[in-house]
């Protein structure tokens, strides 16, 4: 095996590790400026000029509380949860396209851990292993409210990724790829799949919210009825890998998005630029664009939580199985249609 290439991957997957934890955790210092933003208040203003440091001080605390295990959870799998948690979270990044490649000594340096022809299908799998985390926590906590915040998001997560599912089939049907890379490279300029499965995208960000169990629909953590959810009993740095795998996978779901629906790292006027700034600096312009794009996502998932009441749990199962499945059906079949008829003509 090439050394080269296991130190290129190996310095990808730090930086791409190092950037997603940092993002996670100021996105909670976000979070309440946007919301004291929205209310009319100061937010975060002490530790530091405006705050900026208040994620570390909030880091620091969770690692010095008190660590407590309930006398009658199961002390191990109450211990995997907020680990598994916390890694499916973080792996979904792998197969996410960053940059278009860069040149460095005559070696072609790809800004992607590894670019598989079913990268769609990861992502899914790695959706769906997600809600393991919070099932175990629920379960392992031996509490009631746990337990159902446990099966609240279990059910959540199968009925929004059904939509999610379909949603993509038609994205699919217009692309004929399941690599993240190829979808990408077929958005050049401002051919985003946006302009073209606008149905599917709304769709698909619906359920992007209720798979990350973001407000409107954050029942598995209402706090109202079930005191703080799966991760009630937890404690210390446990609560925190809780909070921060929530954070990553809002961040996560943002990059998913972007790269399916928004060109990724494409914008107008690319080839002009990598031809005027060189092999290095032009894909990483390309990948300051995308994370632009990212952080105008996660904004939105922070202004829809600060605006958008809770659902009641029957609406949130109408809305899924009543509601965007149907139409989701309904543009797989339109989409068909439209494509024969292009290529018929």
């Amino acid at each position: 095996m090439d050394i080269a290439f296991v130190i290129e991957k190996f310095i990808l997957v730090t930086i791409i590790f190092a950037i997603t934890l940092v993002i996670a955790m100021y996105s909670t210092y976000a979070e309440r400026k946007v919301a004291a933003f929205l209310q009319d208040r100061l937010g975060p203003d002490r530790a530091g000029p405006f705050g900026i440091l208040q994620p570390l001080a909030d880091g620091l605390k969770m690692f010095m509380k008190e660590e407590i295990i309930p006398t009658n959870a199961s002390k191990w799998l109450f211990m995997v949860g907020p680990g598994l948690a916390m890694l499916t979270a973080c792996i979904g990044t792998a197969v996410i396209p960053w940059g278009s490649p860069i040149v460095v000594n005559d070696r072609i340096v790809p800004l992607q851990v590894t670019d598989i022809n079913v990268g769609i299908l990861y992502i899914f799998g790695v959706v769906s292993l997600g809600v393991y985390g919070v099932m175990i926590g629920g379960w392992a906590s031996n509490n009631k409210y746990s337990l159902l915040s446990a099966i609240r998001a279990a059910s959540q997560n199968i009925s929004y990724e059904i939509a999610m599912g379909l949603s993509i089939i038609a994205l699919l049907l217009v692309t004929n790829t399941m690599s993240l890379k190829e979808i990408v490279d077929q958005q050049h300029g401002w051919h985003w799949n946006i302009f073209y499965q606008p149905l599917g995208f709304l769709i698909f960000i619906i359920c992007a919210f209720a798979e990350t169990n973001r407000a409107p629909f954050d029942l598995p953590e209402c706090e109202t009825e079930l005191i703080g959810g799966y991760h009630t009993e937890y404690s210390s740095m446990k609560l925190g890998f809780y909070l921060f795998a929530e954070y990553i996978n809002m961040f996560v779901s943002s990059a998913v998005m972007a790269t399916l629906y928004f060109g990724g790292y494409n914008y107008p006027g690319m080839d002009w630029v990598l031809m005027h700034t060189g092999p290095v600096v032009g894909p990483l312009i390309g990948t300051a664009v995308f994370f632009v794009k990212i952080f105008a996502f996660i904004f939105f998932f922070m202004w829809v939580r600060w605006t958008i009441p809770r659902f009641r749990y029957d609406q949130l199962m109408h809305l899924g199985w009543k509601g965007l499945i149907p139409l989701a059906i309904a543009n797989i079949i339109i989409t068909g249609i439209v494509i024969a008829i292009i290529e018929k003509f």
